[in-house]
């Protein structure tokens, strides 16, 4: 699958649910109404439609949600995916979450053949944990890395900057990674669904002021280091562990964007920060074959914009996509 720019789409993320057992605030909000089960692709349709972007060159899937490991028999389909690292067709299986379910899971999924996994951890504060999260429990996540240290899972940790939340944790942030065996990428806010622009406006904290600070106390040197998403990293001298950069604002990372994404409901979204995208529920429930499927992928790839328009400004506001960040996956 090649776009209207030339790029080779290689990675699909897939939210299996909308649904989450958090409501983070840069995320939702916390009255949130989720979709009717209906309208949401069961997992062997999400098998079906995961299988179908693999034949056609897909080499890398992440499920995400909402928290995927809430969605229920999850593992069934985990299970089924791996089906495509065995025969080489996929080279890597991997997931987002919130750690919540980890301890339960994690032996599964590496017995499933799920390498490593992302776990979004904004502040080490036990209290401020809860504030963001609004219903986590941070001992119940630790709890989960661990669990998936042990079943030799990979773990990044996700931080998402925060002026006046966890601009004051961002070195211990560091430390703890480097203690604890883990990669770190940080997050810029992103304009996704009303949680209010003045909220919006205040949560906003530029990476590049992260870095200048981080650069204070730690010697960080840029490398070529690739995961196949949108970060640029540097490895940490005194720690020997990678910082990623996710700066979608301040840099954005369009013109090698190599992904789609796919909601649970069967919307394919070209670009994170557009709001055009391709049903492809219709094509799929309506014949048993996968020709029309594999037309309705081609046409949307075809539509792929160039980027993103994401705006946070004070002089402009915060220009927001309708849909949150849950719909499509973080």
């Amino acid at each position: 699958m090649i776009d209207p720019f030339g790029r080779h789409i290689s990675y699909l993320r897939v939210s299996v649910t909308d649904r989450c057992d958090f409501r983070c605030v840069y995320c939702m909000a916390e009255d949130m109404t989720f979709l009717p089960k209906s309208d949401v692709l069961s997992l062997e349709e999400l098998d079906r439609l995961c299988s179908a972007f693999v034949r056609l060159g897909v080499k890398k899937l992440r499920l995400t949600g909402g928290e995927p490991l809430v969605r229920r028999n999850i593992m069934w389909l985990i299970e089924r995916l791996g089906r495509h690292l065995k025969t080489g067709a996929l080279d890597e299986l991997t997931l987002t979450t919130n750690g919540s379910q980890l301890a339960k899971y994690a032996d599964d999924l590496a017995k499933a053949g799920v390498k490593r996994i992302n776990v979004s951890i904004d502040t080490l504060d036990p209290e401020k944990f809860t504030a963001i999260t609004r219903w986590g429990k941070l001992d119940k996540v630790l709890a989960g890395l661990e669990a998936a240290k042990r079943a030799g899972l990979e773990t990044k940790i996700n931080a998402v900057a925060l002026k006046g939340v966890n601009d004051g944790e961002i070195h211990d942030l560091v430390a703890w990674c480097g203690r604890e065996g883990h990669d770190l990428t940080f997050i810029e806010v992103m304009p996704m669904g009303e949680i209010g622009d003045a909220a919006r406006l205040d949560q906003y904290w530029p990476l590049s002021m992260v870095r200048a600070e981080l650069a204070k106390r730690w010697t960080l040197v840029d490398s070529d280091y690739a995961t196949g998403g949108p970060a640029r990293y540097a490895e940490v001298q005194e720690t020997g562990k990678r910082i990623g950069f996710i700066t979608p604002m301040t840099h954005n990372f369009c013109e090698s964007c190599n992904r789609v994404r796919l909601t649970c409901t069967g919307s394919l979204f070209m670009c994170l920060g557009q709001e055009d995208s391709a049903d492809l529920r219709k094509p799929l429930r309506e014949s048993e074959g996968d020709e029309a499927l594999t037309a309705a992928i081609h046409e949307a790839i075809s539509r792929k914009p160039k980027g993103h328009d994401f705006v946070i400004d004070r002089r402009r506001g915060a220009r927001s996509n309708i849909r949150h960040m849950s719909v499509t996956g973080g």
